[in-house]
């Protein structure tokens, strides 16, 4: 893993919720080769270990804790295991999250007649379905911030760092959670920077654009291998014309953790994104 910039974390204590995913992974082995102690958190205990060796055999320290964002007593017990084996938190980097297929319409208009077909509309979403999404990103986000933010209260070069992403700014056909639910994670993170801002914490978040992941793998891409007519639309409205490496959000994230760098930042978001966030189609 080739880094642009390095911040000394030596001494730091980092948790990554969603460790395991695409994307945290690749941040989790970047704060790991800055010098912090890593913990990635995760609901698949054993992706999280794949990721601590992958840690380990670079040099770097981790350890691997199961949990489930949504559950408060799963945080709590994370927090518990966290603190035990590498004492208070520095770094949290709240990236567990996602979407489901129950929670997306299958069209991106609605037109008459679809209520009359199998198509499922807007109104075919069910509200567990809905919360189900909602829950996973937000209140997934909420809990592990007042497990681990307890612990940053008043100490220097404490930060935290969200996942939102582009839905946040312009909602995505389709995925109506999933777009309301990076809103309110962008909202928050102002909210968070604002109250936290008299006692040493600093909150901000990456707004990723589009990263070919396993998780929107068949919105992007058919059973062939060919892309979808999704994935035509998206390169269209991105000016860059590709999908987003993970490596390339890792200058951003060391930025926003590094006090040296961005003491004086809390409460952005910031887009990596190809320019899709500045591209008015015309």
């Amino acid at each position: 893993m080739y880094l642009s910039m390095k911040p000394d974390l030596a001494g730091k204590v980092a948790v990554v919720t969603g460790g395991a995913g695409v994307l945290c992974r690749e941040f989790a082995k970047a704060l790991a080769l800055c010098g912090a102690k890593v913990a990635i958190l995760n609901r698949t205990v054993s992706k999280a270990e794949d990721v601590v060796a992958e840690i380990r055999a670079m040099g770097g320290e981790a350890m691997a804790v199961g949990v489930n964002v949504t559950d408060k007593a799963s945080v709590e017990a994370a927090h518990e295991a966290v603190l035990a084996a590498y004492g208070k938190c520095d770094i949290l980097i709240n990236g567990a999250g996602g979407n489901n297929p129950r929670a997306t319409t299958d069209k991106e208009y609605f037109e008459l007649g679809d209520l009359d077909s199998e198509t499922k509309t807007f109104f075919d979403l069910g509200d567990e379905d809905m919360e189900f999404v909602f829950n996973l990103n937000f209140v997934g986000t909420l809990l592990p911030t007042q497990a681990f933010a307890r612990d940053m209260v008043g100490r220097e070069g404490c930060t935290i760092v969200n996942v939102s992403s582009m839905n946040a700014y312009t909602p995505l056909t389709k995925i109506p959670a999933y777009s309301g639910a990076k809103a309110a994670i962008s909202n928050f993170t102002q909210w968070l920077a604002v109250h936290f801002s008299r006692v040493g914490i600093r909150v901000n978040a990456i707004a990723p654009g589009f990263f070919s992941t396993a998780q929107n793998a068949k919105l992007l891409w058919n059973e062939d291998g060919t892309p979808t007519a999704r994935t035509g639309k998206i390169l269209a409205a991105t000016p860059m014309g590709r999908f987003g490496a993970a490596e390339e959000l890792l200058g951003t994230l060391l930025y926003l953790v590094d006090e040296h760098s961005s003491g004086f930042v809390t409460g952005v978001v910031i887009p990596v994104d190809g320019g899709f966030s500045a591209y008015s189609g015309v």
